[in-house]
């Protein structure tokens, strides 16, 4: 059974939220109040709905960050607002708008150690490249970003888990990014840049 914490400032959306999630056999909520982070024993996932501006969340997930993997349910379609709660420590980020399916499967991805981002915001990833990132490493960052495994993306680009390691090592030799969570963040920053920033 994984244990979802349900932190929201508008009451009706908690509690939709909340019977969303005891719908499902596999999962229970939990309310907690956006100031009760402490209140997070036992909790394996959080979904964080905040409608008080940026600077709340941001601060809110990092403080969680260390206490649970964090779900953003965002009503912002802005891609700023997106790679400012990442970098915060949110490993799912979902609109507001997205169906009941999708919500819960983000809660499962981030439960089992993925990450998760809407279709609307995977759709804004395309990477433009002036290195020597090929076609494929850019397939799989974007697989990446998406939440998918490294089986996931084998079956999806009909190769080899052997080949998706070999490919994510390159990437990782070429940005200095090795966490699946900051691969993530380099796919969704490229948008907003014409290059791919190596670490440090």
């Amino acid at each position: 059974m994984t244990h979802v914490a349900v932190i929201s400032d508008c009451p009706l959306l908690r509690r939709g939220l909340r019977q969303v999630i005891d719908g499902a056999a596999d999962l229970r909520s939990t309310f907690v109040e956006p100031t009760g982070e402490n209140d997070l024993n036992g909790v394996d996932v959080a979904i964080v709905n905040l409608h008080t501006g940026t600077r709340a969340l941001v601060g809110l997930i990092s403080r969680l960050r260390k206490r649970g993997i964090v779900v953003v349910l965002s009503p912002s379609g802005t891609q700023d607002d997106l790679l400012l709660s990442i970098e915060a420590g949110a490993r799912g980020y979902v609109s507001q708008s997205a169906a009941e399916s999708e919500l819960l499967t983000a809660v499962r991805a981030v439960a089992s150690g993925r990450s998760h981002f809407s279709a609307h915001f995977d759709n804004q990833c395309l990477i433009k490249r002036s290195v020597n990132i090929t076609d494929r490493e850019r397939q799989i960052l974007e697989l990446v970003a998406s939440g998918a495994t490294d089986r996931e993306i084998a079956v999806r680009l009909n190769i080899s888990e052997h080949t998706v390691h070999s490919h994510l090592d390159r990437l990782a030799s070429k940005t200095g990014y090795r966490r699946r969570v900051d691969l993530a963040r380099l796919a969704l920053r490229q948008d907003r840049t014409t290059d791919i920033p190596a670490e440090g």
